[in-house]
Order: structure tokens, then C-alpha cells, then sequence
């Protein structure tokens, strides 16, 4: 941080459904992240140079009380505060405007918290938007930073923590894969696919999905965010599924392709062999140095010859081909690999080296609509030092084989 600055961060709001609903409530990635403190209206401040010791790092809370533990349930008192976030300095929302007015008096600057996620859509307020509203309005002396890179840093190369409890999303998600797996046969619905998932991880403590799950069988495969999941498993079709669950709030990431009848066919093999075959010779490039960028170009030269020995592309294509729109992109159209942690899509600078600690998915596909066939197979991957990436994943079923195998158990 710059000399004689302060950063706030704010939680997320609680938003309304419609009457008196609302959806339920999920933390501000970033003010958990940095404090642990998973609670609506709460609001952390981080002073390094505050000349009252006091107030270098101080958590803001809405004030607790017995009705509305009756009510909402226990929420974090100072004593409780102190035990989850380290943070010795807490006082109730209602002291802020005052507090922090004090805090800017002495700092000459601010690190506001705007979301600067590529993807992010930013089309609804946040509780952080209108904070920075409101600063900017009363203190127009101030000098403004972002905090978004500091943390992109931060949050990128994950803690031994975090690890663990990634491992343990990941954990979930197979067990959720392998009951599946003697579930699924021609006949049975989408929906019901999501049920068994979201029964597996709700029993094994987790909140659910950590995105909004895709199972996509036969040709709703090739529509990569196909998220109705409201049609039955055909004989003979392959399902796509692209799921995932949280635990603690950290991802997990997953996709798979399995067949509905227990038996690939010749055809579906070797389209998902050569899926398998690129997103390995992938997983050898997630090593520190590697650039992002260069790494997709690279991951694409893969892609295009297993598309030219499947006969879905020629030379002639490749000779003409687009160099913005490589022919290839016309059955594998997005990436290889994102970051992933609190967030499914995570935080961090795709133009930066790749370092240890970083945990990246890897999951090249390739979708065929004239065959209604989509393949995508996807596992998370810890960056390591020496060596190549740990698989969090890494004893999911993913061969041909051992896939047929477990359907066919009886």
C-alpha cells in the first residue's frame, strides 16, 4: 500500500427475491478472504500507519443481540470476532461513520474495492458500490487506489490452507461422481442427474454447487453454457457434465463425459481420447514460467492435429484458417485453463508468469453438433515448485475403462 493509506472492504448485501424473500446470503470473496468473517453488513479496515495502534486493522459488525439470535441465529460478537479473524479491534456498525471519519482525517489516500474480474458483470449495485459513491462524494481531497491488483496477487498463490480445502470441494465432488455413476442409464432426466449431485454434497457438508451446475446430454453438450438441465438421457448419447462443489466457501471444478448406456461407441471414443490426449500434454505446461497466453496458442497446435485425425479439420483448412480464429476453433471455441479458489472463476493476472501455489483448471473439450456429441474433461491443478502440477483430482475416474468399468458394476 502506498504511505499513509487505509483499504476498506465491504461484505455483500443480502438481495431480495420479491415480498419479503430473499436469496441466500454469500460473502464478499475479498473481506473473507482477508479476514475470515462470513457475515452480512460487516465492513473491514486495514491502516497500516494509523498512529492509534488500535485502528491499523479494525472489523466493523452489526450489533448482535438475543432476539435476533432467535430469530436469524447466532452472529459474531467481538469475542467471536477476535477468534475467527485475529482482528482485536471490533466495533459495532452504528460507530463507523464516526470512526471512519477520524481514520480519514489522518490518511491522505483510500483503496477502494472495485471488481475488476474481466468477466464481472457489474449491472447490479453492490454494497461496495455505494460506498465508494458516498467516499468519493465526502472526501474529494483524497488520493484514490484500487486494491483489486494487490489482492489478484494475493489471492492467486494459494495458502497450504487453502489447499486443504480445496482438496476437500474436490473430495466431495467425487463422491458425487462415483454415485453417478450406478445411477445414470437410459432413461433417467437431467434434473435427476442434478439431484443425486447436490444429495451427495449436501450430505458430505458441503452448501452445494459452487457454480450453477451444466448436465448436458447428446447434443445440449454443445452449447457450453447449457445450464436447463430438464431432458432425458437417451441411449446411445454421452452426458456432459460440468459440476462442482464448494466447501468453505473455495471451488471446486469439474467436468466429465459419461456415456448413458455404460458403453462408449467407437466414435465417442475417440473423440474423447483425443480430448484426454490434449488436456494431458496440457497439464505439462502449468509449471512456473509458463505464460498464459502462450500457453493456449500452444494448447490449440495440440488440439488442431487430434481435430485433423478425427477428419473434423484438413490441411486446407488449417492453410486457410483465420490467424485470430484458428480452424480448430470451430469445435474447441474457449480456453484451456482459469484460475480457481474462492472463486470458480478466480482472481489473477493472466499476463503475469505462472507461479507455485497457483491452482489453475485444465479443461480442453471439443463439441460436435452435426454428431451431437460434446466432450470436455476438466480437473484442478496445484502449480508446484519442482515438478508437475498436483491433480486435486487426480483419483476421479477419467479413463475410457475405468468409466465403463464402475457403470457396469453390478
Amino acid at each position: 500500500m502506498a504511505k499513509n493509506t487505509l483499504a476498506v472492504f465491504n461484505s455483500n448485501d443480502i438481495y431480495p427475491v420479491s415480498a419479503d424473500s430473499t436469496m441466500p446470503f454469500s460473502q464478499h470473496r475479498d473481506i473473507f478472504y482477508l479476514s475470515g468473517v462470513d457475515q452480512e453488513e460487516s465492513i473491514l479496515v486495514l491502516f497500516p500507519s494509523a498512529t492509534n495502534l488500535a485502528h491499523r486493522e479494525v472489523l466493523f459488525l452489526k450489533e448482535t443481540s438475543e432476539l435476533i439470535a432467535i430469530w436469524e441465529g447466532e452472529k459474531l460478537n467481538k469475542e467471536s470476532a477476535f477468534a475467527t479473524s485475529g482482528i482485536k479491534t471490533v466495533y459495532w456498525l452504528d460507530q463507523f461513520p464516526t470512526i471512519f471519519k477520524q481514520m480519514m482525517a489522518e490518511a491522505e489516500g483510500i483503496y477502494l474495492n472495485t471488481n475488476e474480474h474481466l468477466r464481472a458483470n457489474t449491472e447490479v449495485e453492490t454494497r461496495e458500490d455505494r460506498f465508494i459513491k458516498q467516499v468519493k462524494k465526502d472526501y474529494p481531497a483524497h488520493s484514490v487506489h484500487k486494491s483489486a491488483p494487490i489482492l489478484h496477487v494475493a489471492r492467486s498463490i494459494k495458502e497450504s490452507i487453502e489447499i486443504e480445502l480445496m482438496q476437500k470441494a474436490c473430495n466431495i465432488t467425487k463422491a458425487g461422481i462415483n454415485r453417478l455413476l450406478g445411477f445414470v442409464k437410459p432413461g433417467v432426466w437431467e434434473y435427476e442427474i442434478e439431484a443425486e449431485l447436490m444429495h451427495e454434497f449436501l450430505r458430505n457438508r458441503s452448501r452445494g454447487f459452487a457454480y450453477t451446475p451444466i448436465i448436458a446430454s447428446g447434443k445440449n453438450a454443445c452449447v457450453l453454457h447449457y445450464i436447463e438441465n430438464n431432458q432425458e438421457c437417451k441411449a446411445g448419447d454421452v452426458i456432459l457434465l460440468d459440476v462442482g462443489a464448494e466447501y468453505a466457501n473455495y471451488s471446486s471444478d469439474l467436468s466429465r463425459a459419461i456415456p448413458v448406456s455404460g458403453q462408449f461407441t467407437q466414435r465417442q471414443k475417440e473423440v474423447y481420447n483425443s480430448v484426454l490426449h490434449v488436456k494431458k500434454e496440457a497439464e505439462k505446461m502449468l509449471v512456473p514460467g509458463t505464460l498464459i497466453p502462450e500457453y493456449h496458442k500452444e494448447v490449440g497446435k495440440i488440439m488442431e492435429g487430434e481435430l485433423v485425425k478425427l477428419g473434423l479439420i484438413d490441411k486446407t483448412d488449417i492453410k486457410n484458417q483465420n490467424p485470430d480464429w484458428p480452424a480448430y476453433k470451430k469445435y474447441f471455441m474457449h480456453g484451456t485453463s482459469h484460475f480457481i479458489g474462492l472463486d470458480t472463476h478466480d482472481v489473477g493476472f493472466f499476463q503475469n508468469p505462472i507461479e507455485a501455489g497457483m491452482v489453475f483448471t485444465c479443461e480442453p473439450g471439443i463439441y460436435i453438433l452435426e454428431e451431437g456429441l460434446g466432450i470436455r474433461l476438466e480437473d484442478d491443478l496445484v502449480v508446484q515448485a519442482k515438478g508437475p502440477a498436483f491433480n486435486l483430482m487426480g483419483d476421479i475416474p477419467i479413463e475410457v475403462d475405468e468409466i465403463e468399468t464402475l457403470m457396469n458394476q453390478k
